[in-house]
């Protein structure tokens, strides 16, 4: 917890402030906390390597309960600077400031938000922003920093996270970076290698071994490396699944079904298709359905969004890891909660939203609760603009 907390809290809160400050966090030059194969070939550390056993999980629990009320008092409103790209066309950044602010009204805290909106290309737009704020840190007590992309940003959000007058967080990436002499307070993202161990325990369970499969893969890269090499991986060593195709569809619904007309024409042996994302999935239900074939092709989606909820609904789509998307802000609140009683040692240096599995097996009222709990915050269905 940073020296910022006398600035919101009553003299019980101060006091807190102190042995906070004496007790810390991980601090970068302990990092990482274990070696993993691979080090020597990453610019940044797995989660993994961060978290201290058991952190993760705990602040994971407190965002998926009911909120307990902030035990302390505070002398005004904790003052939040968001700086993301919140004027693109994802909901991602709207949906948690939503969770984010909602949780923050739970749980008792008082705040005010400033927002440093742009679009996710306008890299320099953003950089501007974390300046201002970064001059303007004695009117703050929290910086959320969500990056326009993470090697572009990287000097900001070290600069962000060295000032001693607010506490730093950062969303949208899980992946703190080797070189920061400082780090972020913590990083709160949805991994998507962990996305890809929960489906693939979850097939495993449900198909068995041996199993003869195709994937609609996305463009190369760290995402598609997890959601669909770590899956590949995974399925392998613990069920000796094979792979007999895999078609790389550029997360859209046409590469989505041509992947999977290719699949079902020349590789009739496989039986399950793993998809990528809810693009190609959408696009390959639609050519399995066309085909006939829906009923014996067990597919896959990712992500667990309204279309794939609807497509299991409709008896086309059989299983999707399924995020719970508010979690990103309401476990922001819950850390702003933890560091203002004094319990930031507490917290994990990154924080994983929870991923659960939607799958045909539930009934209608089960999947309609997953989404609840999901969207508990900002809402089911699309947000209004």
């Amino acid at each position: 917890m940073k020296m910022m907390s006398a600035k919101s809290l009553g003299s019980a809160g101060v006091l807190l402030a102190a042995s906070a400050l004496i007790a810390g966090s991980v601090a970068a030059q302990d990092l990482p906390l274990k070696s993993l194969p691979g080090d020597d070939q990453r610019d940044h550390w797995l989660p993994e390597q961060v978290n201290v056993s058991g952190k993760l999980e705990a602040l994971q629990a407190a965002t998926g309960k009911e909120a307990v009320k902030f035990t302390g008092s505070l002398e005004k409103p904790v003052q939040i600077a968001l700086i993301y790209p919140s004027a693109d066309v994802s909901d991602f950044w709207a949906r948690n400031y939503l969770a984010l602010t909602k949780r923050l009204e739970q749980l008792g805290i008082k705040y005010e938000t400033t927002e440093f909106a742009s679009r996710q290309i306008e890299h320099e737009l953003q950089s501007t922003y974390a300046t201002q704020v970064e001059q303007d840190a004695d009117l703050y007590d929290y910086v959320i920093f969500g990056p326009s992309e993470l090697a572009t940003q990287a000097d900001n959000i070290e600069k962000l996270a060295g000032n001693e007058d607010f506490v730093t967080y950062v969303w949208a990436f899980h992946t703190p970076l080797k070189h920061f002499k400082k780090q972020p307070a913590a990083w709160f993202d949805f991994s998507s290698a962990y996305g890809a161990q929960v489906i693939c325990s979850y097939m495993l369970e449900r198909l068995g071994k041996d199993v003869t499969y195709a994937m609609n893969r996305g463009i190369p890269g760290v995402t598609d490396n997890q959601r669909s090499g770590d899956f590949k991986d995974c399925v392998a060593e613990k069920g000796n699944w094979n792979v007999v195709y895999e078609h790389y569809g550029e997360y859209r619904r046409e590469g989505g079904f041509d992947g999977t007309n290719l699949i079902l024409q020349a590789y009739s042996e496989a039986t399950v298709i793993h998809n990528a994302n809810t693009a190609m999935a959408m696009g390959s239900v639609e050519a399995q359905v066309a085909a006939g074939k829906h009923k014996e092709v067990f597919s896959t989606g990712w992500g667990g969004t309204g279309l794939e909820l609807d497509a299991i609904r409709r008896g086309e789509l059989d299983a999707t890891p399924m995020r719970m998307g508010d979690d990103v802000g309401a476990a922001t609140a819950e850390a702003i909660k933890a560091d203002l009683e004094g319990r930031s040692e507490e917290l994990p240096l990154v924080f994983l939203g929870r991923i659960t599995v939607a799958h045909d097996q539930l009934s209608n009222e089960e999947i309609d609760n997953l989404e609840k709990e999901a969207f508990r915050f900002s809402g089911v269905g699309a947000l209004k603009r």
